[in-house]
């Protein structure tokens, strides 16, 4: 095991990941930007060490600070969280060759799994099903003679990154030209990398992911799987586990194709395998996620497997000390993410104040969050506050404990997505499980609130 980890990340990550150094009795350093010198995770810490200034470039995203503030500190290994440099394989490459331990895939295996476009020929091979798409797209021209082959609409997404940015749907060659323009640029910005490639888009769709742990000699097991379908413009707000879109024997049959077809193309540590379902229950292969994900307490929940310390024990060498006979997913679980968001005008992002925090409790209620009452949210980051996960021994107890856990949380100071939370589980469609990725952003979040108020 290791010495010491730096932790290179922040907010709610920040301390979930010192929580289980804590756990596995590692001694954790948490690297933080001046914007986040009075974090949560920063408090706690027993050591924490400044890389640099709000500029997310200056800091969460420079290597260097990085690589030298786990040297300065002692450290022998880097917890990369998610976003920012956790699937960065020249980063990764870049912490081995200064003797410490990337806590992730290791770069070869980053690299190869580096290009959407790239991975989903790769997974085709070992046997997933994937929805008809194109290759890198080169320039415009290629982009619309691909299009007309897959046949209109198509959904423009950025070869590298995730998290909805940079993706565009289209039905027109006319909105595609002006899609691959904006779609560059926000890839561009947002991950360093503007190469985009196309995909199919199916109308009706349920967001479906597997996660895989996989160690470096090849065990391997799948831990089931989530349903991510509530989004807005390609961001997941709500996820679930197991998922209402498929049967017993579909969703095994899902989960055992994904975590086989991963050794087979030679993946390590943990990772999330993407699908989209169609409405007769076919699942198509679409990304891989080489990281922790958001959305991990929901399967931690349902498995009771701490999955950030899989992540380090895997890193440091250790084998899976269980089969898949030993994982037994129980109930079911559900995830809010709350952000600093203002629902009445299109989920504008917030910073300010939290002048009062109420965290709700009750069994099977979970809250990972970096706030408290006194907490100045900053303007530079991602709007995530935390996450409430509930759960409970059928789908229709976790709703009731998820309804008890919103009514009971307050965090007042500045506009959030709890309200927005509290509507959707009032809404016949969430309720019946036929939640599709399009539905938020065909009628409108406000449709939902109205229809929680009458």
């Amino acid at each position: 095991m290791f010495g010491k980890i730096l932790i290179a990340n922040r907010g709610e990550i920040a301390l979930r990941i010192l929580r289980a150094c804590r756990q596995l009795g590692v001694p954790a350093v948490v690297a933080y930007s001046e914007a986040d010198i009075d974090t949560l995770a920063v408090q706690q810490a027993e050591e924490a060490i400044c890389i640099g200034p709000a500029d997310a470039k200056r800091s969460y995203l420079s290597a260097a600070a990085i690589i030298s503030a786990a040297i300065v500190t002692g450290c022998d290994a880097i917890h990369p969280g998610y976003g920012f440099l956790s699937e960065d394989d020249a980063f990764a490459e870049m912490v081995r060759a200064h003797g410490l331990t990337f806590i992730g895939p290791s770069a070869e295996v980053l690299e190869r799994f580096a290009s959407k476009a790239t991975t989903r020929h790769l997974l085709a091979e070992h046997g997933l099903p994937t929805i008809p798409g194109s290759g890198l797209i080169r320039d415009d021209a290629h982009a619309l003679e691909e299009a007309e082959r897959i046949g209109y609409p198509v959904l423009v997404k950025p070869s590298a990154g995730g998290g909805g940015k940079g993706m565009r749907m289209v039905r027109s060659p006319r909105e595609l030209e002006q899609a691959l323009t904006i779609c560059r640029s926000e890839a561009r910005a947002a991950f360093g990398d503007d190469s985009l490639y196309l995909e199919k888009w199916l109308e009706e769709n349920r967001h479906v992911e597997v996660q895989v742990v996989v160690d470096r000699y090849g065990n391997a097991v799948h831990l089931g799987e989530r349903d991510c379908s509530v989004q807005r413009r390609h961001q997941k707000l709500i996820e679930e586990a197991p998922t209402p879109a498929l049967g017993p024997e579909s969703r095994r049959h899902l989960c055992e194709s994904a975590v086989q077809a991963v050794v087979a193309a030679g993946y390590e540590n943990v990772g999330t395998l993407e699908f989209l379902v169609d409405t007769e229950g076919n699942y198509y292969f679409i990304e891989i996620n080489c990281r922790i994900q958001v959305e991990h307490p929901v399967t931690e929940m349902l498995t009771g497997i701490d999955m950030v310390a899989e992540q380090i024990r895997i890193a440091a060498g250790e084998p899976l000390g269980y089969t898949q006979a030993d994982v037994d997913p129980r109930g079911h679980a559900i995830e809010f993410r709350i952000t600093a968001e203002d629902v009445g005008h299109d989920f504008r992002p917030q910073a300010g104040t939290i002048e009062e925090f109420q965290a709700p409790g009750g069994p099977g209620v979970r809250l990972d969050s970096h706030i408290y009452r006194g907490y100045e949210v900053p303007p530079y980051y991602d709007s995530l506050l935390g996450k409430l996960v509930v759960h409970g021994p059928d789908r229709a107890t976790a709703i009731a404990r998820a309804r008890t856990a919103l009514a009971e949380l307050r965090i007042e100071g500045l506009e959030t997505t709890v309200a927005f939370h509290r509507a959707i589980l009032s809404h016949p469609v969430f309720l019946e499980g036929g939640f599709t990725t399009n539905l938020l952003d065909r009628v409108g979040p406000a449709a939902f609130v109205a229809a929680a108020r009458d």
